[in-house]
């Protein structure tokens, strides 16, 4: 883990530690610390208090945003599992499968209202320009997932709508944390806007590579176990391109109700190979890793205050090939 990265992510680790989340009846806020607890890259809060550092030395200044987007990305997640029916999370169980459907439901609805409270505690003079920038993201988010939802039952997902969907679902609110950063520290608003852009195609790339890592990753690696996606039939880049030669093998193997859970990932895999998707993805992904470096060079600060976050962009670009 990289040094600078681990000294932000232990800032966002003792906010979480030291504000649990209590009420009655328990069994509806458990949930809540429960899926904080478990962890994960916390790229999103990191982010935010990176883009606070690139323009204030005061990163305490970003600590609501932070919490805010980190907040909030749980919720989503919690849901998130229910739609997909998943059953791990971070090695652990999901919060449905560890409790149950209904509370999980609840239970995420009171994370998004944990996460506006956490907002509320912003500086006043750029609370209204935070709210507007978060909503905006909320419901772009929702958006992305209602997306990747329909694409489930489509026979024909375009690259481009792909694309549209993981920039919703995921990476505007990567974009958002680094512009929210860039607004609690007083930062020139045509900076926030450029550095939005960096976290969008940082995003973009990010998500390209964790479609890479369902397929292709171990679960110590993804946190879960590996072809989710191919179970759920998603549309992914990988599946675009292999259907362009190879449409009634993949089609015949999401059709298929016989064959087994561990079959159907190998086949799926052996097709992503033999068309050359794994490799066409990963061309993909680096080319917006390319944007974001370029985003991050276009950014009117010294070049110095660049370095956490550059380092941040090489690592998440080759942190599996």
């Amino acid at each position: 883990m990289l040094k600078s990265y681990s000294e932000l992510l232990k800032k966002i680790e003792l906010e979480i530690q030291k504000n649990p989340y209590q009420g009655s009846p328990q069994n509806l806020y458990d949930p809540l610390n429960y899926i904080l607890a478990l962890g994960g890259k916390r790229i999103r809060p990191v982010l935010a208090l990176m883009g606070c550092e690139l323009y204030s030395g005061d990163i305490e200044k970003a600590i609501p945003s932070a919490m805010a987007v980190e907040v909030f990305h749980n919720f989503s997640l919690i849901h998130d599992d229910i739609m997909d029916k998943a059953p791990v999370r971070r090695g652990k169980p999901t919060v449905h499968e560890k409790w149950d459907t209904n509370i999980a439901i609840l239970s995420g609805d009171l994370m998004l209202v944990k996460a506006y409270e956490m907002l509320q505690k912003s500086e006043q003079k750029h609370f209204q320009e935070l709210f507007s920038v978060f909503n905006k993201t909320a419901a772009e988010v929702c958006d992305g997932q209602q997306m990747d939802m329909n694409f489930e039952t489509q026979t024909d997902v375009t690259e481009t709508e792909y694309l549209e969907m993981i920039r919703l679902k995921t990476s505007v609110l990567l974009g958002c944390s680094l512009q929210m950063g860039t607004i609690a520290a007083d930062a020139p608003k045509e900076e926030a806007l450029k550095i939005y852009n960096l976290g969008v195609n940082m995003g973009i790339g990010f998500q390209l590579m964790d479609d890479y890592l369902d397929a292709f990753g171990t679960p110590e690696l993804v946190g879960k176990q590996p072809g989710g996606d191919i179970l759920g039939n998603k549309k992914t880049i990988m599946v675009i391109k292999a259907m362009q030669t190879e449409r009634e093998k993949i089609q015949a193997l999401f059709m298929d109700k016989n064959i087994s859970d561990s079959d159907k990932i190998e086949a799926v895999k052996t097709l992503f190979i033999t068309t050359g998707a794994d490799v066409y993805l990963k061309h993909l992904s680096e080319k917006y890793f390319d944007v974001a470096s370029k985003n991050l060079k276009d950014l009117k600060v010294d070049e110095s205050k660049k370095s956490d976050l550059n380092e941040l962009l090489v690592y998440l670009q080759n942190r599996s090939f």
